[in-house]
């Protein structure tokens, strides 16, 4: 079954892909969400391989686009590893993002550089960048790309990026494919333009309640406020 899946998954596009992931994500949560009393907490499962597919996803999407986006490239693919190499530690503890964000804030190595608190909250920042570059293509195709870029990284990243790089991600606006080159990207992953908006139109659906769990865990984890203004940078 799961050799039949991985087939499937490489016959399918990497949007369709990374759609199935967060169908995956979605059911995986559900069917593990204990029901607790009101006055207990619930013990948040997020499923660690799953998430790190769509992340990775990221990274074959950012690929197609080029060395425009690389410096949020490199970001991503090392957060990944960094939580990758924390599962390998123990799969099956770790197998839960949740049980990473414990340990850390238990030994209070939540706020370091280095910490996979940190990758993961850089990852979800990447994530809600993607979602409202999406959007944005998804509400007109015919927007600036390189407008829709700064809008997605003026509300996301940009408030939580030193002076280095937001330098980089300057440089880097300039040379944002036009609209024709990404609606060309994107449509590698679909037969037509109406088969692709609806795949976007699918991945943001998916996407957004599970940035809301997200979201709910950092500020849990105090890694941001519920107001929300991140703590960590």
């Amino acid at each position: 079954m799961k050799r039949r899946r991985e087939s499937e998954k490489q016959n399918s596009s990497e949007l369709r892909s990374a759609i199935e992931e967060l169908s995956l994500l979605a059911v995986m949560k559900l069917n593990h969400d204990p029901v607790v009393p009101n006055n207990q907490e619930n013990d948040t499962h997020l499923p660690l391989k799953p998430f790190l597919s769509l992340c990775n996803f990221l990274l074959h999407l950012l690929d197609k686009i080029g060395p425009t986006m690389a410096v949020l490239r490199q970001d991503i693919s090392r957060n990944i590893q960094r939580l990758e190499k924390m599962q390998e530690s123990d799969p099956k503890l770790y197998s839960n993002v949740v049980e990473i964000l414990k340990k850390e804030a238990h030994e209070g190595m939540s706020r370091k550089v280095t910490s996979s608190s940190k990758a993961f909250l850089w990852l979800t920042r990447s994530l809600d960048f993607t979602m409202n570059l999406l959007e944005l293509i998804e509400k007109d195709n015919a927007v600036d790309m390189q407008h829709a870029v700064e809008e997605a990284y003026e509300s996301t990243l940009k408030p939580w990026h030193g002076w280095i790089s937001s330098t980089a991600y300057r440089v880097a606006l300039k040379l944002v494919p036009d609209n024709k080159a990404i609606i060309e990207i994107l449509l590698s992953e679909a037969k037509d333009e109406e088969t692709l908006k609806d795949d976007l139109k699918t991945f943001t659906a998916l996407l957004i309640p599970l940035l809301d769990d997200i979201h709910s865990i950092l500020v849990r984890f105090l890694l941001i406020f519920s107001d929300p203004i991140l703590i960590l940078g």
